[in-house]
């Protein structure tokens, strides 16, 4: 009876139960090499597709061996540590053909290299050169000219999103539930052609995901334990633009093409962040720059020119490595999303690498909030200058980043001078968001349109308080609105702001535009001071006179009493910053609300 000795290639690509099929092989006796058995259930256990192919098809041989006449055999010993360790060297190789010498059967293969050694050591040899298709796969058929994505779920329908991005229908594709076996099937076929053919690439393989780039196709394959059931996701590019048909302005235009070497271009999911992206990469690269990529998986649509790096050993970190030593003008990272990822982006944008990032956010302001914490809060406007926010694939916001030392949007007092990030529309130069540490906290406020006038307003607040303490040098004075202030004066000076008939009050209002609240003030029994508001350590100093130490000092806000207080050396009163008089204290000088100090014995 004619023997036969098969390896791992032949069975992974399942060629022997195809033979055995055409009834090309019967009335045999066919040795699976334990170490063969090993190495599948060892990638089966790892959760790599592999293991589990090439076990289901040692499975499928013994149900067709009955019907042929054909013995199954597990001949050989177990591969020990040392030669799992050689296996990548060809040791388990060597373990099977020797097999095949000391049995003198026939060796069968589908790997070429594997079939010439043996033949060079005169062991008969069987090369089945694999029958694997590399056009037209299965899953294409799912595919049309306005196909983003294919779903494809064990026990459901399959779907598909048709349209572009930000404008899509989600649609069943046929009646038929789909089911795990004819899900394997797709998935092998991927498999085989990317082994193959060299426009597959494995980009990512873990325990129970696999993801894939064959052609311009990102395919994602996910099974037990990572997920309930067997899923197929494969996502196909609609569009490939150029950056002059985005509407893009000219200023816009210009930035890009002169000044901008931080881009950050974000936007939801399907958005067509990454399309956007490919066309600044063929738009740089045309313009004479050396452009790379670092992608993971690397599915940009990108011009010959660009090449498209990937994790270096599991890591961006050594790819930048490598990165730094070709040279690049620019460079494209899509996506930034792990911890590491923005150290990287940070570290090439600082070494002098024009950098475009891209980032899921939901709004532009969200990108750059994903930079606070993973950089320094100073180091972002050097590392960012344009955020370009993409949404139904075209350019929906464009922020510029300035970074400057002054006195927060909302603050008076010269001494809470800080560095502030001003966040402007690059359009209009508007200022739209203030980013700057107080305290311990980083701060992301939004400017109001009240607040956006800035220095006019101030002068105008200015220009009334004076006004008023014409009629009372300790007039309370809040400004509740563009149009309208409250005042609190003491009662005998009431008279004389009203005047007869409300005269006095009438013209005030008149000269200064504004409706104008006179109410009593309430008399608290003590002295009220001038003080100096400053920041030292983890406290708030409320400095006053230092004739005053010792004195006790009740601290109002709002006319609402806060806390007592002695005053300390050199005239201060310190209160701690994470205490809740602290806290409440910094809302108030936030919120621009009126802090009063009475001084008692």
């Amino acid at each position: 009876m004619e023997r036969i000795v098969v390896d791992t290639s032949i069975i992974i690509d399942g060629e022997i139960s195809k033979i055995i099929n055409e009834g090309k092989l019967r009335d045999c006796e066919l040795i699976i090499p334990v170490a063969v058995l090993d190495e599948l259930q060892s990638q089966a256990s790892q959760g790599k597709d592999y293991g589990f192919v090439g076990l289901e098809e040692i499975k499928k041989i013994r149900e067709l061996s009955t019907k042929n006449n054909i013995i199954i055999k597990f001949e050989g010993e177990r591969p020990s540590m040392d030669d799992i360790r050689l296996a990548k060297h060809g040791r388990i190789d060597a373990i099977i053909k020797d097999i095949a010498k000391k049995t003198d059967s026939i060796f069968y293969t589908a790997d070429y290299v594997q079939a010439l050694v043996a033949q060079a050591e005169g062991i008969k040899t069987n090369y089945s050169k694999p029958d694997v298709k590399t056009t037209n796969l299965e899953f294409e058929k799912f595919f049309d000219p306005q196909t983003m994505s294919v779903h494809l779920k064990e026990g459901t329908k399959p779907m598909a999103k048709r349209g572009k991005p930000g404008v899509f229908l989600l649609i069943d594709l046929e009646d038929k539930i789909l089911t795990k076996d004819y899900l394997q099937v797709i998935t092998t076929e991927i498999l085989e052609a990317s082994r193959i053919n060299q426009a597959g690439i494995i980009e990512i393989s873990k325990p129970g995901a696999l993801v894939v780039q064959y052609k311009d196709f990102r395919i994602a394959i996910t099974h037990p334990p990572f997920s309930d059931n067997y899923e197929t996701t494969i996502v196909h590019p609609t569009v490939r633009l150029r950056l002059d048909q985005y509407k893009i302005s000219e200023k816009l235009m210009t930035r890009l093409s002169e000044k901008a070497e931080g881009v950050l271009v974000s936007g939801p999911p399907g958005s067509g962040k990454s399309t956007f992206a490919s066309s600044l990469a063929d738009f740089y690269s045309q313009k004479g720059k050396i452009v790379k990529t670092l992608e993971s998986p690397r599915d940009l649509q990108v011009g010959d020119k660009v090449t498209q790096y990937t994790t270096l050993d599991g890591s961006f970190e050594n790819s930048a490595d490598i990165l730094l030593l070709v040279r690049p003008d620019y460079t494209i990272f899509d996506e930034v999303r792990r911890f590491q990822d923005f150290r990287v982006f940070a570290d090439l944008r600082l070494a002098g690498v024009g950098m475009v990032g891209v980032v899921h956010a939901n709004a532009p302001l969200d990108a750059i909030q994903r930079f606070i914490g993973k950089v320094e809060l100073g180091m972002i406007p050097h590392i960012l200058d344009t955020v370009i926010f993409v949404k139904n694939g075209d350019i929906a916001q464009v922020y510029e980043l300035e970074f400057k030392v002054k006195v927060p949007t909302g603050m008076t007092e010269q001494d809470l001078a800080r560095p502030v990030i001003e966040v402007r529309n690059f359009e209009n130069r508007t200022l739209e968001y203030e980013i700057y540490t107080y305290g311990e906290e980083n701060i992301v406020i939004p400017i109001s349109k009240e607040a956006k006038g800035g220095g006019i307003e101030r002068l105008a607040e200015a220009k009334i308080r004076e006004t008023i303490r014409r009629f009372d040098p300790d007039a309370e004075i809040e400004i509740l609105s563009n149009s309208r202030i409250q005042v609190r004066v003491d009662k005998e000076v009431m008279p004389s702001i009203i005047g007869r008939g409300g005269a006095t009050i009438n013209e005030l209002e008149k000269s200064l535009g504004v409706h104008i609240d006179v109410e009593p003030k309430v008399h608290t029994l003590g002295d009220k001071v001038d003080f100096e508001l400053s920041e030292a350590g983890n406290n708030i100093v409320l400095e006053i006179d230092d004739r005053k130490i010792g004195m006790s000092a009740d601290i109002y806000v709002k006319d609402q009493y806060l806390l007592s207080a002695h005053v300390g050396k050199k005239g201060k009163i310190k209160i701690s910053r994470r205490s809740e008089s602290g806290k409440k204290i910094i809302n108030a000088v936030m919120a621009k609300q009126d802090i009063k100090i009475i001084l008692h014995d």
